[in-house]
Order: structure tokens, then sequence, then C-alpha cells
């Protein structure tokens, strides 16, 4: 299973229509990456994954309504581009808006499939009292990046919210070996025992805490060489990565509702996932589908072990350690 890109140059993924879906087959892992144009709510339930219900694995990263045009900055409606324009939208419209597509993406779930929701604090609380109806929560984390919007009148949001429901708590997909982390016992402390842990983890590792942070988990914007030119709304790889490894298995199936920029694909696909998106404006499925053909910016698999401790060595000698290991 390949882990970046490969060397050659991949078939580039044509756009989807509203007639046909985009398709590409990984050519390693075999795998395929399906994107589909339109609104989520008309299209799942016409995909065969989503009605027999075989799907392992939702992430969603939906609109926010903060009156924001999206994409018509960067592509306008020009040759039957439709862009999603939230700015009309009330409260009670977003809400039902909201509560179609979750219900509708929980039912496309097997019994041990999962769905992850990357939601600011404006409508959290609302996705979390609706899914907790038909889903069980496993974690309420959070994203922590920095360079949030400044202002003066409140503390600057600095984070987003990733709610991780399954539907079966006994038989959901749970990987932690390939995103476990150092643990600040080793790095900080240098704690032997750590080194002989009888949890079940590896020696000085842990899985990662509900905050999430750390090297490459910045904001992708400025000369982020993640960034995709003309969209403003786009996740790390890391982010992805984390998700995906933890909640679903090689060959199982991924759904992204809002394809937007593409990450959810890139990775999945990247991964050795099969992999179903949904786009509603033609451009950002264009750019979507280019990004899934090229793979990841970033190696992946490489967060694995990482330190994230907001602290350096405690002490320059570890007790029992030579200088060189120190």
């Amino acid at each position: 299973m390949p882990s970046k890109a490969t060397s050659s140059k991949p078939a580039v993924m044509r756009a989807p229509t509203k007639a046909k879906p985009s398709s590409r087959i990984h050519p390693e892992t075999k795998v395929e990456a399906r994107a589909y144009l339109g609104d989520c709510r008309e299209v799942l339930p016409t995909i065969p994954e989503v009605k027999k219900r075989k799907v392992d694995l939702v992430f969603a990263d939906p609109p926010f309504n903060w009156a924001r045009d999206y994409d018509k900055h960067m592509a306008g409606s020009a040759g039957g581009n439709k862009v999603w324009d939230d700015k009309a939208m009330s409260e009670g419209e977003y809400l039902d808006f909201t509560y179609e597509w979750l219900d509708l993406c929980s039912g496309a779930l097997k019994p041990s499939g999962s769905m992850w929701v990357n939601i600011p604090d404006t409508w959290a609380a609302e996705i979390v009292v609706h899914l907790k109806k038909t889903m069980t929560m496993v974690n309420w984390c959070v994203w922590h990046y920095r360079f949030g919007q400044n202002t003066r009148g409140k503390f600057i949001n600095s984070k987003v919210h990733a709610l991780y429901f399954c539907k079966n708590p006994e038989l959901k997909t749970w990987n932690p070996d390939p995103i476990l982390e150092t643990s600040d016992r080793r790095s900080i402390y240098f704690d032997a025992r750590t080194e002989d842990k009888r949890d079940g983890m590896p020696s000085g590792l842990r899985v990662p805490m509900d905050v999430w942070y750390g090297k490459y988990w910045g904001r992708i914007q400025g000369n982020n060489k993640e960034r995709r030119p003309g969209h403003d709304n786009q996740l790390p790889e890391v982010y992805l990565e984390r998700v995906i490894e933890c909640s679903s298995n090689p060959g199982d199936l991924v759904l992204d509702p809002f394809l937007g920029s593409g990450t959810t694909g890139v990775v999945a696909h990247a991964l050795g996932r099969n992999f179903i998106g949904c786009e509603y404006s033609k451009a950002n499925a264009r750019g979507a589908c280019e990004r899934i053909s090229n793979g990841p910016i970033r190696e992946l698999g490489q967060s694995r072990g990482s330190v994230t401790a907001i602290h350096g060595p405690r002490r320059r000698n570890p007790r029992g350690a030579s200088k060189a290991q120190a």
C-alpha cells in the first residue's frame, strides 16, 4: 500500500458531470475513487453503496453557514458552474439542511461504521444532540491551530471540533497503532516505566490526546505547500490521515458528502481505501479530482511516534542515560 503519490505521472481523474460520476482506479492498490456532482442530499440516495449501507467511514466538513460565498470568488457561475451560497439560510433552514445530510450519512454506514464531523462552535452542540439519537459518541476532539481570526471583543477562536461517532461501540473499527505518538513521560521525563508498559501499547508510545496540534497541523494558508490556489477552506493532510487510519481498514469505503478541495479523497485513495465524494461546485470537483490523481503533498505515515509535548526535556542527562542518549 503506497504512503504517497507514485513517482510516475498519474492519469488525471476527470471532473464529474451531472449525468455521470468520475472514477479513478489506483494503479497499485486498485481501490476506486469516485466523485459525484450535485447536492449531497439528492445524490447520496442514488449511490448503490449508500442504499445498501456499505460505507465504513464518513468524514464531513460541511458549509458552516457563515454568510460566505465559497467558490464564487474563484469560479463564479459562468459556464453552468453552480456554487453553494448560504447567505440566505436562516438558522432553522441551516439546521434542517444539516440534519438531513447527517441522517443520510448515518444511514449509509455499516454496523461497524463511524462518522467524523468537522464543525465550529456555532453548530457543534446541535450536531452532537442530533447524532446521539441514533449513534454513540466516541470522542469530542478538538483541532487546534494558530492564527485564528483576530478580534478584540472576545477570545480569539483557534479551534474546530472533530466529532467522532460510531454505529455500535462493540463493532466499530479502531486502529490506534498507525497514529500513536511519543508519550510525554518519554520525551520530557525519560520515565523508565513507559519503556516497559503493560497496557498493550508499544514502549514509549500512546494514543493521541483529544486536542490535536503539532507539526503540519496548522491551517492551510499563505505559502503552505499543501495549499490549493483559490480554496481557503482546506484541511491539513495529517488530520485526514489520522481519521482514516484509525477508523477504517485498507479496502474499506470512505464517504465525504462535501468533497471541497478533496483532501479526504486524496488521503483515502493514497492509503488504499475506496472513496466516494459529493461536490456541489463543478470547479471544486474538478480541482479535487486533480488532487486525488496527483496524491498527497506530504509523505504519509511520518507522524507515528511524533512528539507533541509542549515542554522540552526536564533533565539534560536522564538518570541512567549517557550524554549521547540524553
